[in-house]
Order: C-alpha cells, then structure tokens, then sequence
C-alpha cells in the first residue's frame, strides 16, 4: 500500500533535523577565518534583516566577519541603522580603548628609538580614534553627515600607525590585528553613517 504523501513529508523533515542535529556546528555554518574579540560568541543563525544587509554591502569586504561579528544580542535587538551605527561606533570605542592600554604600557619600555616614535604615533592615532567613535556614535541621529566624515577620517591615522610599527620592526602582532578592526569597523561605521545621510536627504 503506498504511503500517504502527509506521512512521506512527515519522514523527511524528521530524517533532516536527525541529521543536521548529528553533524557538528561547523559542519553546519561556515568557518569565519578572520579573528575578532568576540570569538566565543556562536554565530547566529537567524539575524536581522538589518544586519544582514549591512554586511551583504561590498565594500565592506568579508560578509562572514561581518555576521559573526554584529551576532551580538545588542546589536540583534536594534530596530534601525540609527540604533546600530550608534551601539557599533560605542562598543567600537571601548575597543579602542583596550588597544591603546596596550600601547601605552609598551610605551614604558621601548625596544628602540624608533619603537618609541612608532608607538607614541600610534597612542596619537588611537586616542584620536576613540574620541572620534564617541563623536560618532553622538552625531548619528542629528548630523549622520558630519559623522561620516568624523569615522572616515580615522582611517588615515591608523594606517599612519600601522607603517610607522612596520618601519620600527616592532614585534606585536596583536596590535597589528588591532589595527585591522580599526579599519574594517570604520568601514562599517562609513557605510551606515553613508545610509542614513541619504535617507535625511530623501526626507526633505
């Protein structure tokens, strides 16, 4: 007797989730290869639609690191690029923070002459640069203009670091990965305060 088309469809979505539930995570979900701070928080598999077409923009480069990395339950819980520019560009901001606790304990014991100019560059740069995501994260939802011009200049500065640490020979790999959040986030930060600027303009 042939087996009823409900009781077939029944079989096949139970047989998917035995399977599925069998096979590790990453067997599952794609492996972000770049690192980020919040490597322990698992990728969520449901985002917003917010998010998710945020990181599909091309410019901002690795879409994986960009889901992984805005997996947070904060920035799940934004309703608009308003809120999640904001909470980005604060969260940002502290991160900074931690760099450049880092640099300023190297600072107290330079290898080199040149070690000391290359870290107090970058001390410069990052103080500018956390002051600037602060600003930002301030200016979204009464100048989103100004922000974006406030999160794109920090780029320069950081890339400015980033020579001066590679012409020293400094030995820090993590402040170069540090480095590189920098400027992946302010093309992050670029992208949103682009958006909302160009709503404020279809507004009026």
């Amino acid at each position: 007797m042939a087996i009823p088309n409900q009781l077939c469809l029944v079989l096949v979505i139970f047989l998917s989730i035995f399977v599925l539930s069998s096979l590790p995570t990453n067997a599952i979900l794609p492996k972000v290869n770049v690192p980020f701070p919040n490597a322990n928080i698992p990728l969520q598999v449901f985002l917003p639609k917010l998010v998710e077409n945020l990181c599909n923009i091309k410019s901002i480069g690795n879409r994986r690191f960009c889901l992984k990395a805005l997996s947070t339950p904060k920035v799940i819980a934004t309703k608009d690029f308003t809120q999640l520019g904001t909470l980005i560009m604060k969260l940002r901001a502290e991160n900074a923070k931690v760099t450049l606790n880092v640099y300023n304990e190297m600072i107290m014991k330079p290898s080199s002459t040149q070690a000391l100019k290359a870290l107090n560059c970058c001390i410069e740069a990052y103080q500018y640069a956390v002051s600037s995501f602060e600003m930002v994260s301030s200016e979204l939802i009464e100048d989103p203009q100004t922000a974006n011009n406030d999160v794109t200049v920090i780029g320069p500065e950081i890339t400015n670091c980033e020579k001066e640490l590679i012409d020293a020979k400094v030995q820090a790999s993590q402040l170069l990965v540090g480095n590189r959040f920098v400027q992946y986030y302010i093309a992050i930060g670029g992208e949103i305060t682009s958006t909302l600027e160009h709503e404020n303009q279809n507004e009026y």
